[in-house]
């Protein structure tokens, strides 16, 4: 148990910098859906589905394989070293390429009048890829302070800045001298600016760091660690294909062709409603893979494994639980004009439940350093998102969209299991983790059916929403109980 609370006391203080901070940021949706329309947000959208995309070509698994090594080595100067020497000769290569071609790629994506847009995309996936080896340093260092502070930093920045070029100059720049500060025309463009400046400010940030690293190259170290990675890229790829695939390609694909931004830029608001799930699993795998890499020698680890799994798999099914009952309050985070698109909600929440879960599952390739398992995986997740989008997604426009997430996911989840199970056995307790899902699913229906058919009042209506969160926490906790007490040891 005192490893599980180490666990969860890591994901708190990473969550500091990745709930509260992304938490932060994500309060532009609602700034963005009520200065923005549909199809101005489709843009930012679309965008940054590209972002996520080539984010894990620039750093190719490479943060993965720092961990890994470094844990074999004893010099881990060395291998931070080379590892970010060759990320930042990669980075600096691949955006001086964007820039070179900008203009034909912003004629390829319809934004011809634009091409500043990949330049400063360029910039930003250089200067991101580059910090991501000093931030898997603090993680791995358990520097999750540092991590936070800096990670809160960048964040706050970015709000600053998008808050001073969208509210605050078009107020202050009218009829007067400043009015060279601020050009109306570029409109969604000042969100990419302040994502440039505060990129450019966390890279700042890790100065000293970069002083103390010898940019040298270990050909033979780097080949082996390149050798270990690139699986995690063809996974992580596949992975992005997984998750953001859809916003990439949903404005070619719907039938009427004059709806397809602002069909985006509905889809894309509504996603941002199951931000707490996605904020949850994002910041529990800053922590879970350095941890279990850490507990990899011990024995019963699999124990713990299997135990952390059912906790994790409750929080999740208590944040949809929350978000589901609560949606009279949850969908105002996103202006009205987006609202139609709320439908959604409950298809994504559970897509990435399932994801957690898969990453949860992920780690058995990982720790018995076999990743190529990931890379099919999350090929074959792929394959299922590029299928299901292309047919659904014309049918039912970004409905489809949902389902094609909601399918993928669940089909890696469970063939991750079964390969697990095979290949590094884990005594997950299937039985706690389904009756938990199926609890959150049945209070929040039978929830929905009282307050609709008494037809109750605000603070009845409150109650009983928080009576069924009781009652699902106390329904868990006693098939948490049993696998509550793990026993590690060090192996001799």
């Amino acid at each position: 148990m005192s490893q599980i609370k180490k666990l969860a006391g890591q994901t708190a203080i990473y969550g500091l910098s990745s709930i509260i901070g992304r938490l932060l940021n994500y309060l532009l949706v609602p700034f963005y859906t009520r200065i923005f329309e549909p199809a101005a947000y489709g843009v930012v959208s679309e965008f940054y589905a590209y972002v996520t995309f080539l984010i894990v070509l620039y750093t190719y698994g490479m943060e993965t394989a720092y961990f890994h090594f470094s844990s074999k080595k004893e010099n881990n100067l060395s291998v931070y070293s080379n590892s970010l020497s060759t990320l930042t000769f990669t980075s600096v290569l691949l955006s001086s390429i964007l820039i070179l071609f900008s203009q034909a790629i912003a004629n390829g994506l319809g934004y011809t009048d634009h091409p500043e847009y990949i330049i400063w995309f360029a910039l930003i996936l250089a200067f991101d890829a580059i910090t991501a080896l000093p931030f898997a340093k603090l993680r791995q260092e358990n520097r999750a302070k540092r991590f936070a502070f800096i990670k809160l930093i960048n964040i706050s920045s970015n709000i600053g800045l998008n808050l001073f070029f969208l509210a605050l100059l078009p107020q202050i720049t009218n009829n007067n001298s400043l009015s060279v500060l601020y050009n109306p025309a570029i409109g969604v463009g000042y969100v990419f600016i302040s994502n440039l400046i505060s990129s450019l400010v966390t890279l700042l940030f890790f100065a000293n760091d970069f002083r103390l690293v010898k940019f040298n190259i270990d050909k033979e170290l780097v080949k082996k660690m390149l050798v270990y990675a690139f699986p995690l890229l063809i996974a992580g790829f596949a992975g992005m294909i997984n998750e953001t695939l859809d916003r990439a390609i949903l404005k070619y694909l719907v039938t009427d062709k004059s709806t397809a931004l602002h069909q985006l830029g509905i889809y894309s608001a509504c996603y941002k409603l199951s931000i707490i799930m996605t904020l949850f699993v994002q910041t529990y795998r800053y922590a879970a893979e350095p941890f279990f890499f850490s507990q990899q020698s011990k024995k019963n680890n699999k124990a713990l494994y299997a135990t952390i799994m059912n906790y994790f798999v409750f929080v999740c099914s208590l944040i949809f639980l929350g978000v589901m009952l609560f949606m009279n309050i949850a969908k105002y985070f996103i202006g009205e004009k987006f609202h139609e698109g709320l439908q959604v909600v409950p298809i994504l929440l559970f897509a990435n439940l399932f994801l957690g879960v898969y990453l949860n599952l992920s780690m058995w390739y990982k720790l018995s350093g076999k990743t190529k398992y990931g890379a099919w995986f999350s090929i074959l997740g792929a394959i299922i998102t590029i299928i299901l989008n292309f047919i659904m997604i014309p049918i039912m426009g970004y409905m489809g969209a949902a389902w094609a997430t909601f399918i993928c996911y669940g089909a890696i989840m469970v063939v991750s299991y079964l390969y697990g199970q095979k290949h590094y056995p884990i005594p997950y307790n299937i039985t706690v983790c389904i009756s938990i899902i199926l609890a959150s699913v049945v209070l929040w229906q039978v929830s929905s059916y009282i307050l609709i058919s008494f037809n109750t009042g605000m603070m009845m209506s409150v109650l009983i929403k928080l009576i069924t969160l009781s009652i699902f926490t106390m329904l868990s906790w006693t098939l948490l109980k049993p696998s509550s007490t793990v026993e590690l040891v060090d192996e001799q």
